[in-house]
């Protein structure tokens, strides 16, 4: 088996593994355990903090002292059996310490899968984007394969077992940790990245239209969670009336369009319209789709409203890491990408999850009734903001000087 092969398949499953539990996690928080909005913001919470961290963890260990493919192969096989484990437990405290446990052991693999990658690839600019499409591909096929486990079991009289997300993910981790041991061999080099690199970029902020860039990078970063966190349980509401059964497969169409969108807009897109271009019709996606959600109806254009996603992240966050990548300095490139995915992934997306929870409580009555016009015009009214600001205010800039 080429090493491509078992690259596109290492992708495959570590993203197969986060899209396992993540897109439907909380529906089964607030429906089947009874937790509050607030509650479960911070569980989600949990993966962006642990992003933060993540380049003093495993990145330190795989520069210095082990070799990638077994430092990934010790998280994954760690982190599937406390997965595993997480399913039975019920009690929020418990669960959310645990949570963090394993965010702390699967947030350092979402790098070193790429730097894996990166370095045994002959041609990473060439290759880098088919084995990098596996990973959404994985996202897919667990959604999909969650659905058809349900539905099975529904057909056949079979109780629902506890937790089913998470012993899916926890059983993909596994699997993907004994995968991690037929990766090529990457030695630790001595002369490792300084955890601290990134800190050089923050002179890119002296640039006005970088701050703007920035800013309005991390507030939709914001929003983007009040999508991953409630997407599940709001199609699974009296509102739209997705079964339990099937939601996790329905969701895909956001897999799916972000493929389509990534492949086959993007590279037609981009060079006729630049860059700053394509992210306004980006940004514009994010209250478009909001929109429809505070709308609440019907089923069909609410449902079919997820293949904005599609637009929504690849003509912002992708782009945006292009437009990173082509004003900062040769220098401090590396230290200015890691400088955006603190600020979009990390520090963005940690507020989000507990902003989106926060307002999903602020919007839910005594009785348990969420009125989720109230819930989605709060994204609405920031994406909108958000575009507005980026269009009057951020002209592209060439390259900043350091």
């Amino acid at each position: 088996m080429s090493a491509k092969v078992r690259l596109g398949i290492m992708m495959f499953l570590q993203y197969a593994i986060w899209g396992a539990w993540s897109p439907v996690l909380s529906a089964y928080l607030l429906n089947d355990l009874g937790f509050s909005g607030m509650q479960v913001g911070v569980i989600y919470s949990l993966l962006p903090l642990a992003t933060i961290i993540a380049p003093f963890i495993g990145g330190q260990l795989a520069d210095r002292y082990f070799s990638t493919e077994r430092v990934i192969a010790f998280f994954q096989l760690t982190g599937g059996v406390l997965l595993i484990y997480i399913a039975r437990i019920t009690d929020y405290t418990a669960m959310m310490w645990l949570m963090l446990l394993y965010c702390l052991l699967y947030a350092p693999t979402l790098a070193l899968t790429n730097s894996i990658a990166f370095i045994n690839l002959e041609n990473s600019e060439k290759d880098f984007g088919k084995i990098r499409v596996g990973g959404t591909l994985g996202w897919i096929a667990a959604g999909l394969g969650l659905s058809a486990w349900r539905l099975v079991g529904q057909s056949s009289g079979a109780l629902a077992v506890q937790g089913d997300t998470l012993i899916l993910g926890g059983i993909l981790s596994i699997i993907m940790g004994f995968h991690s041991f037929t990766l090529p061999h990457t030695p630790p080099q001595k002369e490792g990245a300084n955890p601290w690199a990134f800190i050089a970029a923050i002179k890119m902020l002296k640039d006005k239209n970088f701050v703007i860039f920035t800013l309005i990078a991390f507030v939709v970063s914001t929003e983007l969670m009040f999508y991953y966190i409630l997407t599940a349980p709001f199609l699974m509401s009296d509102k739209i009336g997705i079964p339990g059964t099937t939601v996790a497969g329905v969701m895909v169409i956001a897999q799916v369009a972000e493929i389509l969108v990534m492949a086959v807009l993007l590279p037609i897109v981009l060079p006729k319209y630049g860059i700053r271009k394509t992210m306004i019709i980006g940004i514009l996606a994010w209250p478009i789709r909001y929109i429809i959600f505070a709308i609440g109806g019907p089923a069909w254009l609410v449902v079919a409203s997820l293949a904005l996603h599609g637009f929504c992240y690849v003509f912002f966050f992708t782009v945006a890491f292009i437009y990173v990548d082509s004003v900062a300095p040769k220098d401090i490139r590396n230290s200015a990408q890691s400088l955006m995915t603190v600020v979009v992934l990390g520090l963005g997306n940690y507020v989000g999850s507990l902003f989106a929870g926060w307002t999903k409580s602020h919007f839910t009555s005594a009785d348990g009734i969420t009125n989720w016009t109230g819930v989605f015009l709060v994204p609405v009214t920031l994406t909108v903001v958000c575009a507005i600001s980026f269009l009057f205010l951020f002209k592209e800039s060439r390259k900043i000087e350091s």
